[in-house]
């Protein structure tokens, strides 16, 4: 998708842009934003105030852009609520990876300089790249990510307003009011007077956005085959789970519904909450566009019928790639279920204790082991065979020396090709973590022996997939899904 922000002069990009904002079609909220230059408001293309005059409307590829042009969110349609652009997950040249690291903290954390130093480029570089393409550069999107973190602080919390500017990342409570009366055109307080009743107990409670269709029963069900006792459950349309976050520990619960996700959240350290609700939506794709997958696969005949019958599936992600690695080299050559039981007990032997309120309702007690403990560990006492202990330790130790970045921002390929070098690692395997780990959606595992039987039964060939690009990741799971389902078995 092309750049387009003031000064860009293609009339057929803005002319296509504005007809979905006459249509107010919800489709293209998240990937572009609406300013109009007669208010000095922007909106999300779906806002149902008055349509305005094509003269008067810019169109921007990201909030922080239109905030440094100087325009104010609206508050009618809350332009900074929507999901994500799907483009930052899937891209995997420097301008993805760093959105990606932008979303998850590293600006906030290491500043501009280690956002360049992961990206491997200079801070000029980054900036210069950014800018180029939204319109804003790093320090303004992370500005528009604090904004908005500090917004659902002050109205989903009763902390003090000092509080809740350290915990979204301000410098300053002058620099945090200053911020929200620019990017909302209201002060904390008037914010504030708009909180909506929250629960007790110091637990945040947000509403996420989903792009329709959600096939929430489908990634429920593959949440809840793969979890593992005492680090995750699914109830009740709940997924929950403990997660290790920049600043200690924390409880996420994500209760998925028909068109919305309901996030509730107890963390040891309110700084991560904008960490912690993008690794919620990273884990459950929600950022994913659905009718754009659905069409390019539901239009193949090897396809059309999975595709028809589950609409709007998701990718199921991960809180952490380089668990995701760890925990995909334990179950090497096992089931799913023999996997869950050896990583239970791995978790419960190595993990950290954690004592929080949300995490004893949902029978919670430990932290997935760092990278760093399981590094060190001796093979010999590790519930599975010792050839894949060593593999652990040594895939754990890859990633505690910074050989292997497993990270937001992560070079896939670059990846894949250290994890293919560690002995123990085959093509599945690191496949499999730049799939779930690593969010890569044109990922076919056709060295897994299920799928490679269901391509076989419905005479797929190798060049017959490749039409099935970007988005081979989501065509593996339907045919995954076809495959296990006992009625859909062929005799």
């Amino acid at each position: 998708m092309t750049a387009l922000h003031e000064g860009d002069a293609d009339t057929a990009l803005h002319d296509s842009r504005y007809r979905a904002v006459a249509a107010k079609d919800a489709r293209f909220d998240g990937f572009f934003f609406t300013a109009v230059r007669t208010t000095g408001i922007y909106c999300r293309p779906s806002c149902p105030a008055v349509t305005p005059k094509p003269g008067n409307v810019v169109f921007y590829r990201s909030s922080a852009a239109a905030h440094s042009a100087g325009f104010r969110a609206c508050r009618r349609c809350r332009p900074d609520t929507v999901p994500g652009s799907p483009e930052w997950d899937h891209r995997a040249d420097a301008v993805g990876r760093a959105m990606r690291l932008i979303r998850d903290g590293v600006v906030e954390r290491d500043g501009v300089e280690g956002l360049a130093r992961r990206l491997g480029y200079s801070s000029r570089q980054v900036h210069r790249m950014l800018a180029a393409e939204l319109g804003a550069g790093p320090l303004a999107l992370a500005r528009g990510a604090r904004a908005h973190t500090a917004r659902i602080l002050v109205e989903t919390t009763t902390l003090p307003m000092a509080d809740v500017a350290h915990a979204a990342g301000f410098a300053s409570v002058r620099q945090f009011n200053d911020t929200l009366r620019e990017v909302y055109d209201r002060t904390p307080t008037e914010l504030r007077s708009r909180r909506s009743p929250g629960p007790s107990g110091g637990h945040l409670t947000l509403r996420l956005a989903v792009r329709q269709p959600f096939d929430a029963a489908g990634l429920l069900q593959f949440l809840d085959d793969h979890a593992v006792p005492g680090l995750e459950s699914v109830r009740d349309r709940t997924f929950a789970r403990l997660v290790s976050l920049p600043h200690g520990p924390g409880v996420v619960e994500l209760t998925l519904e028909d068109d919305h996700v309901v996030a509730r959240l107890e963390l040891a350290d309110l700084r991560d909450t904008a960490v912690a609700v993008e690794r919620s939506r990273r884990v459950l794709d929600l950022d994913a566009d659905p009718i754009a997958i659905d069409t390019a696969l539901g239009t193949d005949p090897a396809l059309a019928e999975l595709v028809a019958e589950v609409p709007g599936q998701r990718l199921p992600g991960s809180f952490d790639a380089a668990e995701t690695a760890l925990r995909t080299v334990v179950g090497q050559q096992v089931s799913v279920a023999g996997a869950r039981t050896v990583l239970g007990r791995v978790v419960q032997q190595l993990g950290e204790p954690v004592e929080l309120s949300l995490a004893a309702e949902q029978g919670l007690t430990h932290l997935f082991p760092s990278v760093e403990a399981l590094a060190e560990i001796d093979p010999e006492i590790l519930p599975m065979p010792r050839s894949r202990g060593r593999t652990l330790a040594t895939v754990a130790g890859a990633v505690a020396r910074g050989e292997l970045d497993l990270t937001a921002g992560a070079d896939r390929a670059e990846a894949r090709a250290t994890m293919l070098a560690l002995r123990g690692i085959g093509p599945w395997t690191a496949d499999y973590v730049l799939m779930r780990g690593l969010g890569d959606p044109d990922v076919l595992l056709t060295t897994d022996l299920v799928l490679r039987r269901e391509l076989d039964r419905r005479g797929v060939t190798p060049d017959h997939t490749e039409r099935w690009r970007p988005w081979r990741s989501y065509a593996g799971l339907h045919l995954w899904r076809s495959a296990t389902t006992p009625e859909r078995i062929a005799p």
